[in-house]
């Protein structure tokens, strides 16, 4: 890797990092936001961030507090600027995309600009569908000075062996599948989430690729009666995600929906995977692909990203 000078990075959002991790960079990353955890060997790294929630709240608790920050013209998450000033970082990635999600990009500047020892190069992500994303990636190895071409290619070509299966599912065959980004109030899988339904052989009928994730009615899920249920809480992994999940059952109309009644309602560690516009979107993509087409993909993700669950199961036959 040729830099001219030695590179201090840091990372304030999960999906930056393992971006970084992805692009051969994590040697050079010298602080993280308190979110990151993946590889597991940015753990050890100085945490630059602070969330002003309590994320062991349930999710609509959380998604009051979230409100109640918002209006108040409050951020959700507080930079640590004395720790950055330590680090003396030479650049630092963000994101102008979602402000519930990371650190803005306008506190980063606000917060860069009071450090008096360095003036790190800030690099914002925004990608919203995968061509976006992996431009984004291609964005912070063009600004670090080092070739993405074998990392974008290698991700590629695990889409295109996903999708040489999904491609030969007619059109009319293909489930119709609705991905449940929140639970209290329900929220649906926008952005990037339809796109990867519909590489992976289903066809989203809840959001249109890009869109942004929105509220929804419960009439709204009613109306759909998806063939699948995908539940991809922003934030939580797989045990928390099946602690949550358990609200949707105290819906009187959740046991009349066509999915719940075929067992066909699936959780999913969304924090890791679904909820984070980075290199392991391409996970996500399998996973999908083994959830709705299991004869045709076994990637090995059962039991650790993703499981069926159960508890619908037992309540839709009871």
């Amino acid at each position: 890797m040729a830099t001219n000078n030695p590179l201090r990075i840091v990372s304030l959002l999960p999906s930056a990092t393992e971006t970084v991790a992805a692009l051969g960079l994590t040697d050079y990353l010298v602080g993280r936001s308190h979110e990151c955890d993946y590889p597991p060997e940015v753990k050890s790294l100085p945490v630059c961030t602070e969330a002003r929630l309590n994320s062991q709240k349930n999710s609509g608790e959380i998604d009051q507090d979230v409100q109640k920050l918002m209006q108040s013209a409050l951020s959700i998450y507080e930079l640590k600027t004395d720790v950055l000033e330590e680090l003396k970082p030479t650049h630092i990635i963000t994101q102008d995309q979602c402000d519930a999600c990371a650190v803005s990009m306008a506190q980063v500047q606000e917060a860069t600009s009071q450090l008096v020892s360095s003036q790190p190069k800030i690099i914002s992500l925004q990608g919203n569908v995968l061509t976006e994303i992996w431009a984004d990636m291609k964005k912070v190895a063009d600004e670090i000075g080092i070739d993405s071409k074998q990392a974008l290619a290698d991700l590629q070509a695990r889409v295109d062996a996903c999708t040489r299966i999904s491609d030969e599912i007619p059109t009319e065959n293909r489930p119709r599948v609705a991905s449940i980004e929140w639970i209290d109030p329900l929220m649906s899988g926008g952005n990037w989430i339809p796109e990867l339904i519909k590489l992976a052989g289903g066809n989203p009928v809840l959001d249109e690729t890009g869109a942004r994730s929105h509220y929804l009615q419960w009439q709204d899920l009613i109306n759909a009666d998806p063939d699948y249920i995908i539940i991809t809480p922003c934030g939580f992994d797989l045990e928390r995600t099946r602690q949550e999940a358990e609200t949707l059952m105290t819906n009187s109309d959740w046991q009349n929906l066509k999915a719940v009644k075929n067992n066909q309602v699936y959780i999913t560690d969304g924090n890791a995977y679904f909820n984070r516009p980075g290199p392991r979107l391409v996970d996500s993509l399998e996973i999908l692909a083994e959830i709705l087409y299991p004869q045709q993909f076994s990637y090995g993700y059962e039991g650790k990203a993703w499981e069926h669950q159960r508890s619908a199961i037992s309540t839709a036959s009871a």
